[in-house]
């Protein structure tokens, strides 16, 4: 994920679209208030997941402004790749958003930009959405994350491609896993047993994957842990994977939207995914027999990587709260948010959207899985460096470096921040 959410290859990375249903243009702290009898008008900045992302939250601020005449909503989307040049330049010119759909949010709480979200959310809002993701919306005890979003990862099988192989069973352990993607691989023909994208675009979630699979992690709130025993096994069972033959070549370069490509297109046998990957596959591949697995672990314990986005409140001049507040419980109810996370083929933050989706086949397999998320540590101050190094240094697994030797260089970049 480039920024937060961004990955397999379902984030949009249009050119600006920015459009206004009420106006034009930012203005923060300085557009109307109410005070004076007009109306208020809020800013709402929000990065591009998809085509319909911009269509979707248009929807939403049509029938929001119907129920709330003395309310207006200037919208403005952006790519995840320009989104955090847009809010900055807007912060540093007194133009902060009023409300902005992100990831990382630490740093603005630091410097009292932000509303807690309990000030700008009524109480069932608030108690309304799921605990597991309450504590990586918060700092310091604090939540100024109203979670938007969620995303949890599994792993894909081509079922046909294990029978040709003599594989059975779908693997639940790294021992299981790395026999069954050996015996894959052998069928040639450019067919790889398992997708390992170390390259840029995602190498900190392909790491996650096999830390935390190990017991390991990336740290918390308040330190990263890079360099551990823990992750020493499992930066070396990703080095046995290449090793044995058992993945695409050059895995090390490899990212993870292009990789996903050639999945839908029959030619590996397992891959890590995200719930939009069934639209991709419906799309791309209709014919192809699948299956939604459970992660291998080390020990086969239960595991997914779990990845959240928030809805955060700036505070500016402080005279826009109560319309904040309105917009905020208005799109949350259940007949507003369960549409718009539905149609952006994501897993619910409330227990409503939960409750409202588990009829969905495709997504239940994820929203089984939540309860085993972990999180990256993004409200350390650190983790964006982290996540850098992540980016530039752990391909250097595939291509033979020392495991001991990538993760010192990549906990030194993290603690150097």
């Amino acid at each position: 994920m480039k920024k937060s959410l961004r990955m397999g290859g379902i984030v949009a990375t249009a050119a600006l679209a920015a459009v206004s249903l009420a106006g034009c243009g930012f203005g923060g702290g300085t557009a109307s208030d109410g005070a004076d009898g007009k109306a208020t008008t809020l800013n709402l900045l929000v990065p591009s997941y998809s085509d319909n992302t911009q269509g979707l939250w248009e929807t939403v601020i049509k029938d929001f402004e119907a129920a709330n005449k003395d309310i207006t909503v200037e919208l403005e989307v952006q790519s995840w790749d320009n989104l955090n040049d847009v809010v900055t330049t807007k912060v540093q010119g007194n133009k902060a958003p009023d409300i902005m759909n992100g990831g990382p949010f630490a740093g603005f709480a630091a410097d009292e930009l932000l509303y807690p979200i309990e000030d700008v959310v009524s109480a069932d809002t608030l108690g309304d959405f799921q605990e597991s993701f309450v504590e990586s919306a918060s700092v310091d005890g604090v939540q100024y994350g109203a979670p938007l979003l969620a995303s949890a990862r599994a792993l894909f099988v081509n079922e046909d491609l294990l029978a040709q192989a003599g594989v059975t069973e779908v693997p639940a352990t790294w021992d299981e896993l790395l026999a069954a993607a050996t015996k894959v691989s052998k069928i040639g023909g450019g067919v790889a047993g398992y997708g390992l994208p170390l390259g840029s675009e995602e190498a900190q979630a392909e790491s996650a994957i096999w830390f935390y699979g190990a017991g390991g992690g990336f740290g918390d709130a308040t330190e990263i842990t890079v360099d551990t025993p823990e992750n020493l096994k499992g930066a070396e069972f990703i080095q046995k994977l290449v090793e044995a033959g058992a993945t695409q070549p050059d895995a090390g370069a490899t990212d993870r939207s292009p990789l996903m490509d050639v999945f839908v297109q029959g030619k590996i046998g397992m891959i890590i995914g995200l719930p939009p990957t069934v639209g991709q596959i419906a799309e791309g591949n209709p014919e192809m027999k699948y299956s939604v697995n459970p992660i291998p672990t080390m020990d086969g314990e239960p595991f997914t990587l779990g990845v959240a986005d928030h809805l955060m409140a700036f505070k500016n001049d402080g005279k826009k709260q109560a319309a904040i507040t309105k917009f905020l419980d208005f799109f949350y109810s259940a007949d507003q948010y369960v549409p718009w996370v539905t149609a952006e083929k994501f897993l619910p933050t409330t227990k409503s959207g939960s409750s409202a989706m588990d009829s969905n086949e495709d997504l239940l397999p994820f929203l089984e899985m939540l309860p085993d998320a972990q999180f990256y540590p993004s409200t350390n101050p650190k983790w964006d460096a982290t996540n850098a190094a992540f980016k530039s240094l752990v391909g250097q697994l595939a291509q033979g470096k020392d495991a001991q030797a990538v993760l010192s260089e990549i906990q030194a970049k993290a603690d150097a921040g």
